[in-house]
């Protein structure tokens, strides 16, 4: 799965996360629920830049932090998600070169549920550093889209950038 596959994997988890968490307010009648927990992960991250710019697949593990909110208050809710690595590191398969996963990737939305006006904003930074000069590989990802309470989107973007420095 490429790069870009995985991250809109992550969306999507984040967003079934977000339903999820709206259907407990729902349930159980409260104003408020948060999921604050550390998970462990694993995956694999095709680091083109490293093994002398051949590029190598980079198997990481570790603990990911997980942050999950969403409130009601009367006719708005809000959320926010945030996912943080927290030691997460791995091995390039060819190379045996040691990485480290960072980055923050957070979402935060607010809408009226009653008219459909709504606002979400989305920042990924995500980090594979690697040993010694070329070896880093960064993906930063951007969207924001904001709906009126008559349906009118009146701002919305996408950006996506993958690099290696």
């Amino acid at each position: 799965m490429t790069s870009e596959g995985r991250f809109q994997v992550r969306k999507a988890s984040a967003c079934a996360a977000i339903g999820a968490l709206l259907f407990l307010v729902t349930a159980s009648g409260q104003a408020e629920v948060t999921v604050n927990q550390s998970i462990d992960i694993s995956l694999q991250v095709f680091v083109p830049c490293a093994n002398g710019g051949a590029g190598e697949v980079v198997d990481l593990n570790g603990p990911l932090h997980v942050l999950l909110t969403a409130t009601i208050n009367g006719n708005r809710i809000s959320g926010v998600t945030h996912f943080q690595p927290q030691g997460i590191s791995g091995v390039g398969e060819d190379t045996g070169a040691i990485y480290q996963g960072t980055g923050v990737t957070q979402d935060h939305f607010s809408g009226s549920l009653t008219n459909g006006q709504f606002s979400e904003t989305f920042v990924n930074n995500f980090r594979i550093v690697g040993q010694g000069p070329g070896n880093n590989f960064q993906v930063h990802e951007d969207f924001h889209l904001t709906i009126t309470a008559n349906g009118d989107v009146t701002s919305s973007h996408h950006n996506i950038r993958a690099d290696c420095n």
